[in-house]
């Protein structure tokens, strides 16, 4: 008998979906037992988000200072777990806050050390850095990340970015002004989501979750999009020195943290509308002289390899 732990957290619901999903086939499977734990917060962050409040989460999110998380009950505690089944969201290219301030805290390195992990992404289109972050977290609880299914929203960057902020808004996740689509992950591939779970339980069973990832990556598991690799990785130069500059000039909740994380919020609209065109464009000028690091890039990032 395998005992697998499902644990995650989830503001809209949406990676709610997807993990029990992904569980649906553990449940049947009288060879697995299987708990369920959602991480919740001391103090919860809002859904709907006030545009105040989502912004304002920027500094302490990308920097990583974590928050009160409430303890994992006893009983989840006690056991030994062959696999755990990991949902976090994407906040800022990093793992959200309510996740990073669960990896700090003792119930975490009780749970995940020397344990194989699935890690299971629910967000809009970047997550590559976000999920690097993540590898180099459970490397340091000494837990064996194996394998790693990203669900994203497929649409064009700049419509889901249109998208995005009604439904963190309104909490209404609906296709804004009646002609764009529903934000997020879409229905079919949540839904789908099933079909990963007997995958995981097959190699759990024969003991070859060594191997779980390439034949998740043959079930569609991630989709690396180059561009997305580069936008990733100079977004995080970016928003580390925005956040540095926000935390070291001001406290929380006072006037001039407003004023500054108005500043940021800003500057991201102008980077996402201006700035990010222009590195499709140069992206686009070095793809063939780039090819092989390209390839070897798109390689590393969609397995669960931390270098």
């Amino acid at each position: 008998m395998k005992r697998i732990l499902v644990l995650h957290y989830s503001q809209s619901g949406q990676l709610t979906e997807i993990v029990k999903n992904i569980a649906s086939s553990f449940k049947s499977n009288e060879d697995l037992t299987v708990d369920f734990h959602n991480i919740t917060l001391t103090n919860p962050f809002p859904f709907p988000w006030p545009k105040k409040a989502f912004f304002e989460a920027f500094p302490e999110t990308y920097k990583q200072i974590p928050v009160q998380v409430e303890p994992v009950p006893q009983a989840i505690l006690n056991n030994n777990y062959d696999l755990i089944v990991f949902g976090y969201q994407v906040w800022y290219l990093t793992p959200s806050l309510p996740i990073t301030s669960f990896l700090e805290t003792n119930d975490a390195k009780k749970l995940f050390k020397n344990t194989p992990v699935v890690t299971v992404l629910g967000c809009r289109n970047m997550w590559i850095m976000a999920q690097e972050k993540m590898k180099k977290k459970l490397l340091d609880l000494q837990a064996n990340l194996v394998g790693n299914i990203a669900l994203v929203d497929r649409h064009i960057n700049h419509v889901s970015v249109i998208t995005i902020g009604p439904w963190m808004f309104t909490g209404e996740k609906k296709h804004y002004l009646g002609i764009f689509p529903k934000p997020g992950v879409s229905q079919k591939d949540i839904n789908e989501s099933e079909k990963f779970g007997p995958i995981i339980s097959k190699h759990l069973l024969n003991n070859t979750l060594n191997t779980l990832q390439d034949q998740l990556l043959k079930h569609d598991a991630v989709t690396i999009k180059p561009f997305l690799i580069t936008t990733d990785r100079k977004a995080n130069v970016i928003f580390s020195k925005w956040s540095q500059f926000i935390i070291s000039k001001s406290e929380k909740n006072t006037p001039k943290r407003s004023r500054l994380v108005k500043m940021f919020k800003y500057y991201l609209l102008f980077a996402i509308w201006v700035i990010a065109p222009i590195v499709f464009i140069l992206f686009l000028l070095t793809y063939l002289p780039l090819y092989n690091k390209i390839k070897k890039d798109k390689a590393y990032y969609a397995s669960v390899a931390y270098k």
